[in-house]
């Protein structure tokens, strides 16, 4: 007797259904068109189904957030990998308003619905991509203040920038100030390139914390206990935002 396999599944799981249904609601009509009713109807589910996959709202808009920024996220990842980490990061920049620009439901969604300590988790991952190409600046010494500090400046001019632009009429939107703000941006964060065989200009306290803060972090030592490098970490931090006081 032969045992009957199951017939392969093929098209959309019920799960991507649901996603694709309010994605589609998202990009027509924005985030107030995306109610648990309006989506079952489109994805041709019951309401239940949503509550039973998702938990409820929130985790589906977390799915659907993941969904319109699957793209985004791994051209993200390929400009990484370019050799100069300073033109990366304009790669970067350019890349995420465009990405905001052009898809503004999406966007909107991950960062335009303000809750205080709370991003979705799209938005995690594309600040902690941001965080990595500072890191490379970092490590390649030019870096003019802490990581962190860089990417909560960098972060936020961004964020400010797309949703300023997406506020306007779209015949009215000039993207000469996304590039003026990302210069601006990037000469503040960042040192120049020292010219061939000459030793990095502008070196301060600051940025030779910066620089050692990102090669212990990537590289890790064996010379300090865990304690010791926790300490010296905090100190690095402290010498890399001048800024900041010891408490």
């Amino acid at each position: 007797m032969t045992r009957e396999t199951a017939p392969e599944q093929t098209g959309p799981t019920l799960r991507q259904k649901i996603v694709l249904a309010a994605a589609e609601l998202l990009e027509e009509a924005g985030l107030e068109a995306v109610s648990t009713r309006a989506v079952a109807a489109r994805a041709g589910v019951p309401t239940p189904s949503i509550f039973r996959i998702f938990g409820d709202k929130d985790g589906l808009l977390e799915e659907v957030a993941e969904h319109g920024f699957g793209r985004y996220l791994a051209a993200k990842a390929e400009l990484l990998t370019g050799d100069d980490p300073v033109r990366v990061l304009r790669e970067v920049w350019d890349l995420h308003i465009r990405f905001g620009v052009e898809h503004p439901a999406y966007y909107t969604l991950v960062y335009g619905q303000v809750r205080p300590g709370h991003m979705p988790q799209a938005g995690r991952r594309a600040v902690a991509d941001l965080r990595g190409a500072l890191v490379r600046v970092a490590a390649a010494g030019r870096l003019r203040m802490s990581v962190d500090l860089a990417t909560e400046v960098m972060h936020s001019a961004g964020v400010g920038t797309i949703l300023a632009l997406t506020a306007l009429p779209e015949d009215a939107r000039d993207l000469r100030t996304a590039d003026t703000v990302r210069e601006m941006v990037v000469d503040t964060l960042t040192l120049p390139p020292p010219p061939d065989g000459a030793a990095a200009p502008g070196i301060t306290v600051a940025s030779s914390a910066t620089t050692l803060a990102a090669a212990l972090g990537r590289d890790g030592t064996s010379a300090l206990t865990p304690g010791e490098l926790t300490l010296l970490t905090e100190w690095l931090d402290r010498l890399a935002d001048p800024t900041t006081t010891a408490g």
